[in-house]
């Protein structure tokens, strides 16, 4: 329950506006949905994810950077626009957050709770794919001939 928190709020939750261009909902919604971000936040917690258009989320989250990185995927209508706002609605939850979220280069976003603008994350736009885990790099086998000649 609490990795599925961490995930909504970590894959939506943006900085109060600091220096950056303050996104209404949907720009961020234009901004967002179908790419892949990267993100770190203020107390270690990092991954990657995507937001989908029906308001489902899917990624990785790594606990306060630490721990094993775990699989999350949040149903449709997880995230969803309140008037000008993001909010999130998350099982277990008791409040529906909503976010401030900032534009801070044409790859990058940030973004907090209202209220709670120290509890940010950074999101950086990456590739069109999540890496899990990745493929161990294969080591060149020598010629079976050129080992044999050799002093």
């Amino acid at each position: 329950m609490y990795a599925s928190i961490a995930a909504a709020l970590a894959l939506v939750a943006s900085v109060a506006p600091a220096a950056a261009d303050a996104m209404k909902a949907e720009e961020a919604r234009h901004f967002v949905v179908g790419k892949v971000f990267s993100y770190a936040c203020f107390e270690g917690t990092r991954g990657a994810g995507r937001i989908y258009s029906d308001g489902s989320v899917a990624g990785t989250i790594q606990l306060r950077g630490a721990g094993p990185v775990r699989y999350v995927r949040l149903p449709p209508n997880t995230l969803r626009v309140k008037g000008e706002s993001v909010c999130a609605s998350v099982r277990g939850l008791p409040f529906e957050p909503c976010f401030n979220l900032a534009k801070t280069s044409p790859a990058s976003f940030r973004g907090s709770i209202y209220g709670l603008s120290f509890a940010y994350c950074e999101f950086n736009r990456r590739g069109r794919r999540i890496d899990i885990a990745r493929k161990p790099r294969q080591s060149k086998d020598l010629p079976l001939r050129a080992a044999i000649d050799a002093p």
